[in-house]
């Protein structure tokens, strides 16, 4: 499904994309850096509580008028803080940050920043003001009692203005507190803003603002004789109980990888925010993976949401006099002018189930809350919860990629490779040295399976597609022609529930076995057959390629056979349904076995082995499993030709 038919350059409305993006950079010159701090990292806070200015009415604050003074103050922090050695920066800033609910934190902020990496600057954003609502929570509660939810109430907060002062709170307002503002928490933990779009200098900026809010507690603490108490961070609990697709693996990893690419669900601005968190879950950085895909997740839907309910406005951000289009709105049962939300509609139950549970149920993690608002540890955040949410995206960019399952799974791919498998002419020497090595009883065990499992799978091909009729005594060197037509067949994959993706992660790994073994093969044939040609082949070298050339001509049917039954696997995927648990365990034991047999496969003719006498044993043994499974009638395919009665559990 196609989203939009023009993408959008920003999601940034234009007075929004005029805040972050240009107002700052308006007035030209600099400020001398020891006006804004001194040399030993103590933060002037008359230069930028200067910046921020009243409105004209004297009601609130001129937030235009304050970001345009602001900027060059910005430039020369981030100046600042790029050019001083990392050692001189530690020295000065680690001692003003301890106060933070998470001071390790910074030094990670500290290499984004000097990474010049768009993507890891506004994650590094992102973590700062979530760790900073946090820990200024902790100071609200020296006064107070119940802290609030919202980091703009805090911010407004009477509390916090006894501990900082009313112009230190004014400058925070500017810079994450008010829609009017820059307002980079919401902009960037919304999903509005692109990593281009986030100016480097306003996260060295937040960086200063936050140790010059250490020292501005530390003064307070001693005056007031007091101590800062520390709320533990909360649990996710009941993560278990939530699971709903299998672990992450490098495979899925790698689908995810492809689709990223392809899924008209990531809108090209964003791309960056999702190849960084498939590096940082790669990384075992779980909790930056999860933030960045919930930050995605809401871009995406909320692109749904504007064209599926036809309000193309609300892909942007809003002005400061409207709400912003979020979770809360995407979710919901109707829009603000009454009308049904088409968006729970067009994603079905079981989508909207699994976004409850995750984010809004109050028994649930609700984990955006809990990232955004600083509560949970990152270190320790769950790696369970990332994988659910990987797993979640892949099948919700798989419902916008024009591309079938199967292709993703390498069915074809692996098609193609063996259909152009160089198998050049044996030199003639060779020829007369290997027709001794042919027609063994075992090879020849091995082609009647061969035949007679072709013919089985050619029973069970798709009866209402018109090109697979009349084919009964289709021979195994016309499988070609089938493959592309079955992989063509539509399969509904959005939302599958865990037994479907689970039996889908082994028919991809096997596939993915099948085109390990088939490129191997061409390259080593290649490979030994020049060498024979150049007569530089040793004589134990000669009877291996001699050996070679014998067992090539049976795993070619044998891979195409493979590949035959995973693509009609595919095309009934959904017939693991009718299975009970003891059959459904008994079907997964032997798609593992399949599995089984083409990882020793692709091992035996890896360069490094080329045990090619061993490949016709494993290929016996295989053939003779996949002969036995089949007469039981326990795949899928056979189930599709049982009536509806004999398929249920």
């Amino acid at each position: 499904m196609e989203i939009l038919e023009d993408p959008p350059t920003t999601c940034l409305s234009p007075s929004v994309y005029d805040m972050i993006c240009k107002l700052g950079f308006e007035v030209r010159g600099s400020h001398d850096i020891n006006s804004i701090v001194t040399p030993n990292g103590e933060v002037c806070w008359k230069t930028l509580t200067d910046c921020v200015i009243c409105a004209e009415s004297a009601q609130g604050l001129d937030y235009w008028g304050s970001v345009r003074l602001l900027g060059p103050v910005c430039e020369a922090i981030h100046s600042h803080l790029s050019h001083l050695p990392r050692g001189q920066l530690e020295m000065q800033f680690t001692q003003w940050l301890q106060w933070t609910s998470s001071p390790e934190l910074f030094a990670e902020i500290f290499d984004a920043l000097e990474s010049l990496q768009s993507p890891a600057i506004s994650l590094s954003l992102m973590k700062l003001t979530s760790c900073l609502e946090r820990s200024l929570g902790d100071v609200f509660l020296l006064i107070g009692k119940e802290c609030p939810f919202l980091l703009r109430d805090l911010l407004a907060s009477e509390e916090l203005a006894q501990v900082f002062g009313q112009s230190v709170m004014n400058v925070l307002e500017v810079f994450v507190g008010s829609p009017r503002g820059l307002n980079l928490r919401n902009v960037l933990w919304h999903g509005f803003a692109a990593p281009h779009e986030v100016p480097a200098k306003y996260c060295s900026a937040m960086v200063l603002l936050t140790a010059g809010l250490g020292q501005l507690l530390k003064r307070y603490l001693r005056h007031a004789e007091r101590a800062l108490p520390r709320r533990p961070p909360l649990a996710l609990t009941r993560v278990g109980d939530l699971s709903v697709f299998p672990g992450v693996t490098h495979e899925v990893l790698s689908v995810l990888e492809e689709l990223t690419k392809k899924s008209t669900f990531i809108l090209r601005i964003m791309l960056p925010y999702w190849e960084l968190a498939l590096i940082k879950f790669k990384s075992h950085r779980f909790a930056d993976c999860a933030m960045l895909l919930l930050m995605q997740l809401e871009t995406g839907l909320r692109t749904v949401f504007a064209t599926i309910n036809k309000c193309p406005r609300r892909l942007l951000t809003a002005e400061s006099t409207a709400l912003y289009t979020t979770f809360d709105e995407i979710l919901a049962k109707h829009l603000n002018d009454g009308k049904v939300n088409q968006l729970p509609l067009f994603l079905g139950e079981p989508a909207m189930e699994f976004l409850w549970d995750f984010l809004n149920h109050q028994e649930g993690p609700r984990v955006r809350d809990r990232l955004s608002h600083g509560e949970v540890s990152l270190p320790g955040f769950p790696k369970e919860i990332t994988d659910q949410l990987l797993a979640f995206s892949v099948v919700l960019l798989l419902r916008f990629v024009d591309e079938d399952v199967a292709s993703v799974f390498k069915v074809l791919s692996c098609e193609r490779s063996l259909r152009v498998w160089p198998l050049l002419p044996l030199p003639e020497e060779a020829a007369r040295e290997t027709a001794g090595l042919e027609g063994n009883s075992e090879t020849n065990a091995c082609n009647s399976l061969i035949l007679r499992l072709t013919s089985d799978l050619y029973h069970h091909l798709p009866e209402n597609h018109c090109v697979f009729t009349g084919l009964d005594n289709l021979p195994i060197d016309k499988c070609p022609r089938l493959l592309p037509e079955l992989c063509s067949i539509r399969v509904p994959t959005l939302f599958c529930p865990r037994a479907v993706l689970e039996v889908l992660a082994v028919l991809q790994n096997i596939g993915r076995r099948c085109a390990q073994v088939s490129r191997q093969v061409a390259a080593s044939w290649e490979q030994r057959h020049q060498q024979w040609v150049e007569k530089r082949l040793r004589s134990r070298q000669r009877r291996n390629y001699l050996c070679m050339s014998s067992s090539v001509k049976l795993l070619s049917p044998t891979l195409y056979l493979i590949l035959l039954l995973i693509a009609l696997e595919l095309v009934n995927i959904h017939m693991v349904h009718g299975k009970n648990a003891h059959e459904y365990q008994q079907y997964l034991k032997f798609l593992k076995s399949l599995l089984q047999y083409t990882e020793n496969l692709a091992a035996h003719t890896s360069p490094e082995k080329n045990k090619w006498v061993e490949t016709v044993r494993l290929t016996h043994t295989a053939l003779q499993k996949m002969r036995a499974f089949g007469e039981k009638e326990q795949m899928l395919m056979h189930l599709a030709k049982k009536p509806a009665g004999e398929a249920a559990p």
